[in-house]
């Protein structure tokens, strides 16, 4: 659905990192709809393929300009970001397990990638950067709901490089007054979100009749769908006076993994058994237990709040997964 801020996008010039990826996607089919002059940012791969942009339909996709590259070459970002006058920065390794075997390359992804994709803002004088944090910055909640003040807590080598890709942006306002917003999904969900995540994993299994298999069922989770995610982003764009500002976006609501496959189950049937796998276990002081955000800045500065009820949302996913099962690898996910 459109919103009036929409009308403030068409015919600007805007730039999307992570374009080809879950909320990147989305974020833009909803540019594209409020006539914005797009340019992707996909990472290069020899298939050719544009992940989930390749679903638009050929008309739309047409109105794209892709530009190939990747984050941690410097040139490609600079001729990405070349024009821009608005910039989602949604480019990122996420896999949290993948973080654990190979930190070093999160690092050069996401700090690195990142000091490259601020440095070109800065030089092209872009009028606004808005770039995605995450909720597992924090990690484990010491108080509840979680505002933006809340202590950070490196407890994966994901969310380390997400700290610091944080600080980098913060430093970047600070230092050189570049226009930079920083918004926090908690635990956005939705259609085309990897089978890794845990929703895609419990509603995969469950619709394939198998057994649900996941690790720690007692951490909570705050749940928001992709559509208000995206809204969020719209809003953080065109909203003036808030640079060096940072905004948590979450539902206030959390639910414990376990509940929540019980209620994917009971969506799908009840017929398939919960079953606690202790290969699927973060490593001891890595889990973060518990995340339920405050999103009362958000509410207050960006006039922005998330519509959808989870149960809703949640049918809505489940719609997609079902139409797309072909797609998952059952059973795939790792937290």
């Amino acid at each position: 659905m459109s919103s009036g801020r929409d009308g403030s996008l068409r015919g600007r010039r805007v730039l999307v990192t992570g374009a080809a990826g879950f909320i990147g996607s989305h974020l833009c089919e909803r540019l594209l709809a409020a006539g914005a002059e797009l340019r992707a940012f996909v990472r290069y791969h020899s298939r050719g393929e544009l992940g989930w942009l390749d679903e638009l339909p050929a008309e739309r996709l047409a109105a794209v300009e892709i530009v190939r590259g990747d984050l941690r070459d410097p040139d490609a970002v600079h001729q990405a970001v070349s024009d821009r006058e608005i910039v989602f920065h949604l480019g990122a390794l996420i896999a949290i397990p993948y973080s654990y075997q190979h930190p070093h390359d999160f690092v050069q992804t996401n700090v690195v990638g990142t000091a490259h994709l601020l440095d070109a803002c800065r030089r092209a004088g872009v009028a606004r950067l808005v770039h995605t944090s995450t909720s597992e910055v924090f990690g484990s909640a010491r108080r509840v709901p979680i505002d933006e003040s809340h202590p950070r807590a490196g407890q994966s080598p994901y969310a380390a490089s997400k700290i610091a890709a944080d600080a980098l942006a913060e430093s970047y306002h600070r230092s050189f007054g570049l226009p930079a917003v920083i918004l926090r999904p908690f635990n956005t969900y939705g259609p085309r979100q990897s089978a890794r995540a845990v929703i895609p994993a419990i509603a995969s299994q469950c619709l394939a009749g198998r057994e649900v298999k996941l690790g720690s069922l007692h951490p909570t989770r705050d749940l928001t769908f992709v559509d208000d995610t995206v809204e969020a982003f719209l809003c953080a764009a065109g909203a003036p006076g808030i640079e060096g500002r940072e905004y948590n976006l979450g539902s206030g609501r959390e639910i414990s993994v376990g509940d929540l496959a019980h209620l994917l189950i009971e969506m799908t049937g009840g017929k398939s058994q919960l079953v606690a796998d202790a290969a699927r276990v973060r490593p001891e002081k890595s889990e973060v237990e518990r995340l339920c955000s405050d999103n009362r800045r958000a509410r207050e500065e960006l006039g922005w709040s998330p519509r959808l009820r989870l149960e809703e949302g949640l049918a809505r996913t489940l719609a997609w997964i079902e139409q797309n099962l072909s797609q998952f690898r059952i059973g795939s996910y790792e937290t």
